[in-house]
């Protein structure tokens, strides 16, 4: 196993971003919305990102999962992020096959 890490920039609020496009399984990842954003972003699964369906994090506000604890793991590609205002951005670190 290796440990990725990196940021996602939103560039455009209300559309969706891969957190990262490759297909390593994540078995443990934390995701963090930086302190410095202006509004709220959202982590969730593809095709189901939006203020009603993420996972909404406020600026400084973090999300911890670990899916070995739950049986497994997940492909990296599948976890996306949206925000509410444009340029806001989600750091994250995860634990990956590899």
């Amino acid at each position: 196993m290796i440990v990725k890490n990196s940021t996602t920039t939103v560039s455009t609020a209300g559309t969706e971003v891969q957190l990262s496009n490759t297909t390593s399984r994540v078995f443990w990842i934390k995701v963090k919305a930086l302190a410095a954003n202006s509004g709220i972003a959202y982590l969730g699964i593809a095709g189901s990102i939006t203020s009603a369906l993420g996972y909404e994090l406020s600026a400084g506000n973090e999300i911890e999962i670990n899916f070995s604890d739950i049986g497994g793991s997940i492909v990296f590609n599948t976890l996306w992020a949206d925000a509410a205002t444009n340029g806001d951005k989600l750091a994250w670190i995860a634990l990956v096959d590899g």
